[in-house]
């Protein structure tokens, strides 16, 4: 029996724009070939929404996301605010509104290595080979959230890092329940050897293990945590942490993936999911259909698997990916530089192929 869901695509800025359509694409297959109906829907965010309306997040496409099941992303930012940090409308606070606005507390990141992609990596492969990692990063509290300080002067300037118990409570429990799931083994990473907010983090933490006997729970700092995930991250099976560390950690943990332009994203609270790749706009290469679209695919299937329950519809998107990856198709991202062999794609022919495997 087919499911209706509607699901509403935010392209935003940049690449956002080119490799979204491949992730809506592959969506509108698995609609036909599993009988489901997909109704999509279009909202702007980001510089492009800021350039309509002047508002990162209008309230037309806040009021189309809360009537979603499921909301595709693409990317958000512009080059022409990187250079001015004294802009006070930016396109990240449309990002940052519409977690809040949503309650999108949770971020996950799945780290999962292909096996053609062991060489795309500056990390030797048989360090990689087998890494599966998947990252829970807190969305709602931290310095992106906390009161921000300028002193009169302009010469001080401060952010608050600041958490509630429920905030690390309500994630905390959504990363032990999936590392039930997975291989039983959680690692919360904070800094509460220096920290406050840390330390609160670590006792909520200790207290939700509690509750997961079955699950075999380690308390890692921030700096041996970025170092471990390059020395052996094969150790990690499901990583808990706050939203600054978990951005930082994420972007580095892209090298064991080989590029940005293989990771996935789900931010997800009780409701609706925001589904996006990792990799930003990525303003240097916008408009020349050399962006890899494969992200925005592997956040489709995120949005199958963890928003709809699909989890056979979610596994055959993946398994196109890995199928076109072993025939040897590839962007300028994740090409090998040591052999010719690779098959090099744009934007558009790379999904192209995706979908040929997927049928």
């Amino acid at each position: 029996m087919g499911v209706s869901k509607k699901i509403l695509v935010i392209p935003g800025d940049g690449i956002g724009q080119e490799v979204t359509a491949w992730g809506k694409k592959v969506l509108e297959t698995i609609a036909v070939n599993f009988n489901h109906t997909f109704t999509f829907d279009e909202g702007i965010m980001g510089h492009v929404a800021i350039e309509a309306t002047g508002d990162p997040l209008p309230a037309e496409t806040l009021d189309k996301a809360r009537a979603s099941d499921a909301i595709l992303f693409g990317a958000i930012g512009h080059a022409k605010y990187d250079n001015d940090p004294t802009a006070k409308v930016r396109p990240e606070q449309g990002l940052l509104k519409i977690r809040k606005e949503l309650g999108l507390y949770a971020n996950l990141r799945p780290i999962k290595l292909f096996d053609d992609l062991l060489q795309a990596s500056s990390i030797k492969p048989e360090i990689l080979q087998g890494a599966d990692i998947l990252f829970f990063r807190e969305l709602t509290g931290d310095v992106y959230f906390g009161e921000k300080l300028r002193s009169e002067d302009r010469a001080t300037a401060s952010d608050l890092m600041i958490y509630h118990k429920y905030e690390v409570e309500r994630i905390a429990r959504k990363a032990f329940e999936a590392a039930r799931t997975r291989r039983k083994k959680l690692c919360s990473v904070d800094k509460a050897n220096v920290l406050e907010a840390s330390r609160l983090w670590r006792e909520v933490v200790q207290e939700i293990a509690k509750e997961f006997p079955d699950v075999e729970t380690e308390h890692m700092f921030i700096d041996n945590a970025a170092m471990q995930l390059i020395k052996d991250p094969k150790r990690f099976d499901v990583v808990v942490t706050g939203n600054l560390f978990g951005d930082i950690l994420t972007d580095e943990a892209s090298q064991i993936a080989g590029s940005m332009g293989m990771l996935a994203s789900a931010s997800v609270g009780d409701r609706v999911g925001f589904y996006e790749p990792i990799h930003g706009s990525a303003h240097d290469i916008a408009g020349k259909g050399i962006a890899n679209p494969l992200a925005s695919i592997l956040s489709a299937a995120l949005l199958l698997d963890i928003s709809f329950g699909l989890k056979d519809e979610s596994q055959r998107v993946i398994r196109a990916v890995d199928a076109t990856l072993r025939q040897g198709y590839r962007t300028m991202d994740i090409a090998n530089k040591h052999t010719a062999n690779d098959m090099l794609l744009g934007t558009d022919a790379m999904g192209a192929q995706v979908l040929k495997n997927l049928n």
